[in-house]
């Protein structure tokens, strides 16, 4: 099991990403963007990227650690009443 991620969230493939004409790169997270990467920042992670593509793990790991400690688990849950 591995030390970084003991609950096997990342595996669920919860962040996604895209990729733009410009060199952008768009960040999800469950459908919802939450960074967008440019210029050198986004040059390196697309090396990154393309260095672990066949690794989900790695992947998931790559674009959890770019977007920071965005979640900590006291946010709000829009409820319909």
């Amino acid at each position: 099991m591995s030390e970084i991620d003991k609950r096997n969230k990342l595996m669920e493939e919860l962040f996604t990403y895209i990729l733009t004409k410009k060199a952008t790169i768009i960040i999800y997270f469950n459908n919802k963007q939450i960074k967008v990467v440019k210029e050198i920042e986004a040059e390196r992670l697309i090396k990154r990227l393309k260095d672990v593509e066949n690794n989900i793990l790695e992947v998931q790991l790559l674009l959890a650690k770019i977007t920071g400690n965005f979640k900590h688990g006291n946010e709000k849950v829009n409820k319909k009443k």
